[in-house]
């Protein structure tokens, strides 16, 4: 051990003792997410899903969208309950950062899945070798002020040192009401022109990734900047699909 990282190391191992590392999932001490919540993930089956707005089992007939994204497609890795659920709150809202790759991880696993289908376009839902860019959903300035960092985009550098993909920051939120207890037309005309674009992206093809999709809201507003400034339809990854 290099003797300029052996203090940290021993504050690493006391807070370990002090406070032990829980799994997420079931509060048992050990992992993050222990062996048997990891088994017992709420997995997407990407053929199945749909490939507009990511809900499982609209591959043919999707009652969650009405073909009316902005994405070329969206890619969801999990459903939203359980484990992922408290996978989002804790990394928000409990400042549990080293869920980070976690999340990153579960991105990647479906977006390779998702590789091998079509979206509606005919094209593979991700292909990473015409992909420019990883990009992602930011905080509100409400939400970065109270929580001091922007979680997506943790997981976003996570996302784009496992996939070689550089990370382009381009876009900033304005503020806006909660959108927790919106409705879906509500949701759209809370967020209408607070996603600005920031640089240019005249041409790329961009991965936009997020947390969760339940609406589609915040993922339509940020495609919808993107394509606007230039971008080529964009592909949406999020880690859990409301349904």
């Amino acid at each position: 051990m290099r003797i300029g990282r052996f203090p940290g190391a021993v504050a690493e191992g006391l807070a370990e003792v002090l406070w032990p590392t829980r799994c997420v999932a079931c509060d048992q001490p050990g992992e993050l997410l222990c062996a048997e919540c990891r088994s017992a993930l709420p997995w997407i089956e990407q053929r199945l899903a749909c490939p507009m707005c990511g809900a499982p089992f609209g591959s043919l007939t999707c009652t969650e969208c009405d073909g009316g994204w902005e994405a070329r497609a969206t890619v969801a890795a999990l459903s939203f309950s359980g484990a992922p659920a408290r996978m989002v709150t804790c990394l928000k809202d409990a400042h549990e950062l080293r869920l980070a790759p976690v999340m990153a991880a579960a991105l990647l696993t479906a977006l390779e899945e998702a590789s091998a289908w079509p979206a509606g376009d005919g094209r593979a839902r991700f292909d990473a070798s015409s992909t420019d860019a990883i990009c992602f959903v930011p905080a509100t300035p409400a939400a970065l002020a109270r929580r001091g960092f922007d979680h997506m985009e943790l997981v976003a550098r996570e996302l784009s040192a496992a996939t070689g993909l550089p990370l382009a920051p381009v876009l900033e939120r304005a503020s806006r009401r909660d959108q927790r207890k919106l409705g879906r037309d509500e949701r759209a005309a809370n967020l209408a022109g607070t996603v600005r674009v920031r640089e240019d992206v005249s041409g790329a093809q961009l991965l936009l990734v997020d947390d969760v999709a339940t609406t589609g809201a915040s993922l339509n507003e940020a495609a919808r900047a993107l394509v606007a400034r230039g971008a080529r339809p964009v592909t949406a990854c999020v880690l859990a699909r409301v349904w």
